[in-house]
């Protein structure tokens, strides 16, 4: 059942600028664009970009060049601006100062001096006991005194979020019903010892200020959610957030070996499907199909046709697999479904350098628009186009030895030289002519028309396998098409 449309609905999608995008984050981003726009609510982008150390400003530029190459829009963030700007969270450290500040006034946080080596034999401590390893409030309620004799050693504070002793329960759009204990979400930190802010105050801290309502990510920061929910209520309290929103956590993107699927896996990589050439609708419908189905009997569709019946409610909770040879098949059925303009427009890049092989001056125009249709039933992403029509563009077919030995058999150069006598007497503006001469051809040495055209096709276009072979030698012409019989020929009886 969908759900009615919420104008009031704000979603967020907020990546790190670190390395390539990968479909996981794509993923993610889908479902909360659709969401949106489903509601006919607002879509915030936001960059998270407090880490200098792994932040780039390449792979910010990348991120925006691969939603605007997805197509998925959005309605604030960088680029458009809004009201909450700006978005980029390396420029709104006054802010995370600022709410730090009056956490620590407001005794809702507080500052904590232990050094990593006294947390980590504590923890130890309370592993080897059988007790929660988390934090253990050492600093939670210290006094004047024990505060000033840690400054007096010199040691520097990092500012702790206080946790209430209380269990936090919520409802997942997504998983139902959750309820976290004290001792399993201790106190946290929220601001370095250097004064920098961390990602636990500022992903909330901008939620709140942007006036999100519903938080929709990985399955990965479930665990966090209990801590920033905790944190929205003292937010609540001191007049900053207006609101708590709602929370769906996405299941995971399983990979090879039922393993999660990582950055460091080479399937994962947007820039991967974009060279390959998958359409962004074809690559679009697939991801929608991890977690999320369109109905029971059809997986590809448009995407107004995902925007119109996307309900988060629908999201299975269950991870699921990530399956190359399902997304191409229906990245090709996004192919078949392109007007012939479009699908012509969507081939352009390979065919050129540095995808062509062949001169751009042998590149015939015309050649290309009459094959192109031919072609079009036959891709599983758009760069198999090269290797489909480089036999029209380049002056003599490839030489790929595997076809050449599987389809040169029994006596090939005697089917050659009646199939080339044939075709040179055909008529050569119907490729149904073509195929009479060598289906003629065969007969005449007790071959079926698939065995027979074979050694045409090899000798001609160099592979076994291709486009519609008779349309295919129509647009090549006959001249061109004798001269490769007969190249094959020699080779043949060399």
């Amino acid at each position: 059942m969908v759900n009615t449309p919420d104008p009031s609905v704000r979603v967020r999608f907020c990546p790190s600028p670190t390395g390539n995008p990968h479909v996981g984050l794509v993923r993610t981003a889908l479902f909360n664009w659709a969401f949106a726009r489903h509601n006919g609510g607002t879509m915030v982008f936001r960059i998270e970009d407090t880490d200098a150390a792994r932040d780039s400003e390449e792979s910010y530029q990348q991120l925006l060049d691969s939603l605007r190459w997805l197509g998925l829009d959005w309605d604030e963030g960088p680029e458009v601006g809004g009201p909450h700007a700006p978005y980029r969270q390396s420029q709104r450290m006054e802010i995370y100062r600022d709410v730090a500040d009056k956490l620590l006034k407001g005794g809702y946080a507080y500052h904590c001096y232990c050094t990593t080596e006294e947390l980590d034999l504590r923890r130890e401590a309370a592993r080897a006991a059988g007790k929660p390893s988390g934090y253990d409030g050492h600093c939670r309620d210290l006094t004047a005194e024990q505060t000033a004799a840690y400054e007096a050693e010199g040691r520097s504070a990092i500012v702790r979020f206080r946790m209430p002793d209380e269990p936090i329960t919520f409802r997942d759009l997504v998983r139902g019903e959750l309820t976290f204990t004290p001792d399993n979400v201790p106190d946290y930190g929220i601001v370095r010892a250097n004064g920098a802010p961390l990602y636990t105050l500022v992903n909330p801290v901008d939620d709140a200020l942007m006036e999100i309502t519903h938080v929709l990510r990985g399955e990965d920061l479930l665990s966090s959610t209990p801590r920033q929910i905790a944190l929205y209520k003292a937010l609540i309290e001191l007049g900053i957030a207006k609101s708590i929103p709602q929370f769906g956590h996405l299941p995971y993107v399983m990979g090879e070996g039922n393993k999660k699927l990582s950055k460091r896996d080479p399937q994962s990589s947007l820039n991967l499907y974009r060279e390959r050439g998958f359409l962004p609708e074809g690559l679009l419908n697939y991801l929608s199909l991890l977690g999320w189905s369109f109905s029971a009997d059809q997986d590809v569709f448009t995407i107004p046709e995902m925007i119109e019946k996307f309900d988060v409610a629908d999201v299975n909770a269950n991870p699921a697999r990530f399956d190359l040879k399902k997304a191409e098949s229906i990245n090709a059925d996004h192919i078949r479904m392109l007007d012939e303009k479009t699908f012509a427009a969507a081939c352009e890049p390979w065919l050129r350098a540095p995808h062509a092989p062949w001169a751009p001056e042998d590149f015939d125009r015309e050649a290309w628009e009459r094959i192109a249709p031919h072609a079009q039933t036959r891709l599983t992403v758009l760069s198999d186009i090269t290797a489909n029509v480089d036999f029209l563009f380049l002056p003599a077919p490839v030489e790929d030895e595997a076809s050449w030995q599987k389809a040169m058999k029994g006596d090939p150069a005697a089917l050659l030289t009646t199939a080339r006598a044939k075709l040179e007497a055909a008529d050569w503006t119907s490729p149904e002519s073509l195929k009479d001469a060598v289906l003629k051809a065969g007969e005449e040495h007790g071959l079926k028309l698939g065995k027979a055209q074979a050694p045409v096709r090899v000798a001609v276009t160099g592979r076994t396998v291709g486009l519609p072979l008779f349309e295919s030698l129509e647009i090549l012409g006959k001249e061109k098409t004798l001269s490769r019989i007969d190249t094959a020929l020699a080779k043949l009886t060399a």
